[in-house]
């Protein structure tokens, strides 16, 4: 069961999501938080798998509450669910450890399998957002970090081309004919190696330091 805390300000949008979240299998609400400092109350209390977690909020904005949550409770993912895609906001949100960014006009079905994905390491990106996060790292990119590239090994190189493009453990371990257990090894590795906390954060900084290129197949 994947436990899951919505921190939204708006009543509706919280009623609205526990509605809709309580009609998919193996999804369970365990509470709801109007502000960032309330849901950062809230994940210490309750222990969620994830947040929902909105960015314009009163007391504490998402952005701040997120980067809270992942320093705290580094098991803990974070997905975005605003109506804001400036890029600011996305890029901040990112930055601050989110595991995806998705906007509040998500049909029901992508965000039940976004939330289920997620807790699988998979990362989701809304497409009106993936092209402006992309275009934003590729435009700050020119050479490759040769420091970065010299830390990690052939193998590991690897697999952060192919979880650059939201391939999971697994799909990893196929396309590598490797085991899930030691591909989870070499991403906690990479994570270390790079000092980021998550998929995203690996991903964004391969790619802006030229490791890792969008268009590559």
């Amino acid at each position: 069961m994947i436990r899951v805390l919505i921190c939204d300000d708006q009543v509706v949008v919280c009623e609205g999501l526990r509605a809709i979240l309580s009609t998919a299998p193996g999804i369970e609400v365990v509470g709801v938080a109007n502000d960032g400092e309330e849901g950062l109350q809230l994940v210490e209390k309750l222990h969620p798998d994830l947040v929902l977690m909105d960015l314009k909020m009163p007391v504490m904005n998402g952005i701040e509450a997120t980067r809270a949550i992942r320093q705290r409770f580094p098991d803990v993912r974070v997905m975005v669910l605003t109506t804001y895609d400036f890029d600011e906001w996305v890029f901040d949100a990112i930055r601050s450890g989110a595991s995806g960014y998705l906007l509040k006009d998500t049909p029901r079905d992508a965000l039940v399998s976004a939330i289920q994905g997620t807790i699988t390491g998979k990362t989701y990106v809304d497409p009106a957002i993936a092209g402006k996060l992309f275009r934003q790292v590729s435009q700050t990119t020119t050479t490759t970090d040769t420091d970065l590239a010299q830390l990690l090994s052939e193998r590991e190189m690897a697999v952060l081309r192919l979880l650059s493009h939201g391939l999971n453990n697994a799909e990893i371990s196929q396309k590598l004919f490797l085991s899930e257990g030691t591909v989870r090894n070499y991403v906690s590795s990479l994570f270390s190696k790079l000092g980021v906390a998550d998929r995203t954060q690996a991903a964004v900084l391969a790619i802006r330091s030229g490791l890792v290129h969008i268009n590559e197949p």
